[in-house]
């Protein structure tokens, strides 16, 4: 089955909605954690009306993951880091050094496509499209947990094999901790 990826600009929202928050309920992260600020996000009517703001931006934040039908399947939100207010300044998950990366913070797939074979190839459209943007590397930051077991519900866990796999290499630990779990921080360079 082929996936496809697509940038979540305005008029793929309705689809970015549709794995990210399918009820549309108003307290749903709306993917915005660690990408705006609370004030910054008070800023809009909603939760909702700020994750809609930000796809109208120069880089939309990220990509829509879409079945070999057209069915919106999985959500990747990639963005430079700099554009990721809380990102940039949180004291968990600093820089390693100082390339303007470009960042992942979540991989979502949509219940219902779970285990098919669809984070990878989304993960690696995700690449794909910050290399077409001039990123000069991406990173991310999964939960490595190691031998023990948690609930796999939680973003970003037991990903570091997938990561692994679309060509990312470990390059530090962050200070942030999950269910006192460690995060990596994962970088694959792109070549231009």
């Amino acid at each position: 089955m082929a996936l496809t990826t697509h940038p979540v600009t305005p008029d793929r929202f309705d689809d970015f909605a549709d794995v990210v928050n399918p009820n549309r309920r108003a307290t749903h992260c709306w993917c915005l954690s660690h990408r705006l600020t609370t004030a910054e996000i008070e800023e809009h009517e909603s939760r909702e009306d700020a994750a809609r703001a930000l796809c109208g931006r120069e880089h939309p934040p990220g990509v829509v993951g879409y079945d070999d039908e057209g069915v919106p399947v999985g959500w990747c939100s990639i963005g430079p880091r700099a554009d990721n207010s809380r990102l940039v300044r949180s004291r968990l998950i600093r820089p390693v050094d100082d390339l303007d990366v470009w960042s992942i913070i979540c991989v979502v797939v949509r219940s219902g496509h779970r285990r098919r074979g669809h984070t990878t190839p989304l993960v690696e459209g995700a690449v794909a499209y910050a290399a077409e943007r001039g990123a000069p590397a991406v990173e991310a930051y999964p939960v490595d947990p190691g031998e023990q077991r948690m609930d796999l519900t939680m973003a970003f866990v037991g990903t570091r094999a997938m990561f692994e796999k679309a060509g990312f290499e470990v390059v530090g630990m962050t200070d942030a901790v999950a269910s006192r779990m460690p995060r990596l921080v994962m970088r694959r360079m792109l070549h231009h």
